[in-house]
């Protein structure tokens, strides 16, 4: 396993993977560590948890900079995930308890009630595009249920992976309650079908999905699958078109615009479609491009030159079915993966963009009609994961909301994650959900009892 600089191109260092002996005696070893660590009390991982967040903040600027030379995320951005990661540890050390309390259930028993109680390890295989967050959404509510962790973390980040691993180490935890398999995602399989491996989840691609559900089904584990997302920001005629815009930006181009919830298809009402188009070329334009180690960068290379000329590919179709570029349109020329922020107007069914994912600084323009046309258009793509709706209406916006088929829907602010709110989407975007008490249930034996 090998770690580029995609900002550069060049070799940062090599990991030796681990053999199958190895992956074997981490299995069992994070199994018997399981027993003991599920009858601790919730005290004592809070305290542990509470630690993480401390550990987390104290080297911010290290796992900052890992990240960057890992993964191209620009500093400001990386140091915001850190941050973001140790809210959700100490979100879940003060919560975790009062989340899994008993509940009292009336029936005809002299007392009945429902308890929940930790099944045992759970293996996430996990994307590189926020390397530490992705991570920490799991491992947070994982141990402080009393489950133990397995990382199977994408092969670009095998740095990002370790320090995750060393982390909990620093913070107190007992080694082999959260462990690293350095493996490639071919030798995943076999893991998953281990007896001791008791449910998965996974965050990545559609296929990536359905290979791990496959394997998890045919093994009957369980899996919560967080996928991909192309998600619609809707704009009505009496929005605020400024601070719309602005938004529009940040969303679509955050970490390069490498994140399932970014808004990906801007559906613009017609009226207004030719100020937003104006102000979202503006914005774009303006904004820096460079070494994400510079303070100054906003927009850094995308993780890897794959992924980029992949991005390029999706671009030049949907020009030559008859989009129309207003901005950028191809990779930049100078080492590194870096691609031109872009603006594509006039996309319609059929086109690539219109639905496909996009994993890179890409807009795709909708323009429809009305309010009722954006929510053919929102809902006709086989994602919901996340969406975003401008209007100053604010029942309006809400009874439309409801009408989207998707995970979340944020009317006039940006599509986010937060350790309060279940994350998770619908259709080929996946199933089950992460975060707040309901992110915590979900690898969890709920058990009732009945008392004659």
């Amino acid at each position: 396993m090998r770690s580029i600089n995609p900002a550069t191109e060049t070799f940062i260092k090599s990991y030796e993977p681990h053999s199958n002996d190895e992956v074997l005696s981490i299995i069992n070893k994070t199994h018997t560590a399981w027993h003991i660590w599920k009858q601790t009390d919730f005290k004592t991982r809070s305290t542990l948890m509470h630690r993480v967040a401390q550990v987390l903040r104290e080297n911010k600027e290290d796992y900052a900079r890992l990240m960057s030379l890992e993964m191209g995320k620009v500093i400001s951005g990386a140091r915001a995930e850190i941050e973001k990661c140790a809210w959700v540890c100490d979100y879940y050390a003060e919560n975790a308890e009062s989340f899994l309390a008993d509940e009292i259930v009336e029936t005809n028993a002299s007392r009945s009630l429902i308890t929940y109680e930790p099944i045992g390890i759970v293996l996430a295989v996990m994307p590189w595009n926020f390397p530490f967050w992705q991570v920490f959404r799991f491992a947070a509510p994982a141990l402080m249920a009393g489950n133990v962790c397995l990382l199977k973390h994408a092969s670009n980040v095998p740095g990002c992976a370790l320090a995750i691993e060393d982390i909990f180490r620093k913070a107190g935890f007992s080694e082999n309650l959260f462990s690293t398999l350095m493996i490639p995602a071919s030798e995943v399989r076999p893991v998953i079908e281990h007896k001791h491996i008791r449910a998965v989840t996974l965050t990545g691609s559609e296929s990536a999905g359905r290979q791990i559900a496959s394997i998890a089904g045919h093994a009957l584990k369980k899996t919560v699958l967080e996928l991909g997302g192309s998600d619609p920001y809707i704009v009505l005629e009496d929005a605020n078109i400024d601070v719309c815009v602005e938004v529009a930006a940040e969303s679509r181009m955050i970490n390069t615009g490498q994140s399932c919830i970014a808004a990906k298809r801007f559906i613009v009402v017609e009226s207004i479609r030719a100020e937003f188009e104006e102000k979202q070329c503006l914005i774009m334009k303006n904004m820096r491009i460079g070494d994400p180690l510079d303070e100054s960068t906003q927009v850094g290379p995308m993780a890897r030159l794959d992924l980029r000329d992949e991005l390029n590919a999706q671009v030049q179709s949907t020009l030559t079915d008859g989009g129309r570029l207003l901005l950028g349109g191809k990779p930049i020329d100078r080492p590194g993966a870096f691609y031109e922020p872009t603006v594509i107007t006039d996309v319609k069914l059929g086109m690539t963009l219109y639905h496909e994912e996009t994993f890179g600084p890409v807009s795709a323009i909708i323009p429809v009609k009305n309010a009722e046309e954006a929510i053919h258009v929102a809902n006709d793509s086989d994602f919901g994961l996340g969406g975003s709706l401008w209007t100053q209406d604010l029942v309006k916006g809400e009874a439309m909301a409801r009408r989207i088929e998707s995970g979340a829907v944020f009317i006039n602010g940006m599509t986010a994650s937060d350790p309060r709110l279940p994350f998770g989407g619908v259709k080929q975007s996946g199933y089950g959900r992460e975060l707040s008490y309901y992110g915590i249930r979900e690898f969890m034996n709920i058990k009732s009892i009945w008392i004659a």
